[in-house]
C-alpha cells in the first residue's frame, strides 16, 4: 500500500543572506516514523508550485516557528512579536482553507494551532507571560524532548482518544497562545494556567487536531505523542484509498 503524502510547512529565515527555508529534522523523522512521506512547503514556492504539490498531499502538518502577523487578527503587534514572514502567514493560511475545501486531514503543532485559529477567524494572546501571568513556563530552557508542565485533555474527545489520556505531561516553547477561539473549533486541552493546549475541529469531515505543544520532540520516549502522528498517517492513507 501507498505511504501517504504529508505536507509540512516550513520557517524561513528573515532579513538574512541568503534566505533560506529550513525545518527541524524532528518532524521529518515523527512523520516517517508514523508511515508517511514527508514533503516540503517552503513560503519561496509560486501558486503553481503549491497547486502542483497539493495534488499530491494526502495530510498537512503545519509546524511551528515566528509569530504570525497580530494585523491577520486585527491587532496591532506587541513589542515581543518576532520573526514574522508575511509570505509563510499566506501560505499556511491558505492551506488552511485547502485543506477544509478538499477534507484533507490537517495536523496543527505550535505556531500551526495559532495559524489554524486565526485562519478560521479566532485571536491570539500576543505574549504570555505579559497577558495571563507566569504560573506556568510556555517558554521552557530544558532540551526540546523533556517534558516540563501537565495538561489536561477533556474527555469523549478525538484528542483524548488519540493520546489515550487525560493528564499528560508536555514541551513548551511558545510566547504566544489562542485567545479567542476559531469558528467551529473546540478546546479541549489547557495548562494549569488557562491557556489553550488543544482544540479539533468535531464538524469537519476530516481530522483536524491542533496541539500547543512539540509533540515531534517526544516521539521517542512518548506513545501519545507517536499516536499524534500515527492517526494523521491513519487519515491520510484513509483518504488516499477512497
Amino acid at each position: 500500500m501507498p505511504r501517504p503524502f504529508i505536507g509540512l510547512t516550513t520557517s524561513v529565515t528573515i532579513e538574512q543572506y541568503p534566505e533560506r527555508a529550513y525545518v527541524n529534522a524532528a518532524y521529518i523523522r515523527a512523520v516517517q516514523g508514523a508511515g508517511g512521506v514527508p514533503v516540503l512547503l517552503p513560503p519561496q514556492l509560486d501558486a503553481e508550485s503549491v497547486r502542483a504539490l497539493w495534488e499530491r498531499l494526502d495530510g498537512l502538518v503545519l509546524t511551528g516557528g515566528g509569530d504570525i502577523d497580530p494585523n491577520r487578527f486585527g491587532e496591532r503587534p506587541h513589542g515581543t512579536v518576532y520573526e514574522v514572514s508575511p509570505a509563510r502567514d499566506e501560505l499556511e493560511l491558505s492551506l488552511v482553507g485547502s485543506a477544509m475545501d478538499a477534507a484533507v486531514p490537517l495536523f496543527a503543532i505550535c505556531r500551526g494551532i495559532q495559524v489554524l485559529n486565526v485562519a478560521l477567524g479566532g485571536t491570539l494572546w500576543q505574549d504570555l507571560p505579559s497577558d495571563v501571568g507566569i504560573a506556568v513556563t510556555h517558554s521552557q530552557k530544558e532540551r526540546r524532548d523533556v517534558a516540563t508542565h501537565p495538561v489536561t485533555v477533556t474527555g469523549e474527545t478525538q484528542l483524548a482518544d488519540v493520546l489515550g489520556a487525560h493528564e499528560i505531561t508536555v514541551n513548551s516553547f511558545h510566547h504566544q497562545a489562542i485567545r479567542k477561539l476559531g469558528g467551529g473549533l473546540r478546546d479541549v486541552a489547557w495548562a494549569p494556567d488557562g491557556v489553550i493546549e488543544g482544540v479539533e475541529l468535531p464538524e469537519a469531515p476530516a481530522l483536524v487536531v491542533g496541539v500547543q505543544w512539540h509533540p515531534e520532540d517526544l516521539v521517542d520516549g512518548d506513545a501519545g505523542a507517536r499516536n499524534l502522528f500515527r492517526a494523521l498517517i491513519d487519515a491520510a492513507a484513509a483518504r488516499g484509498r477512497r
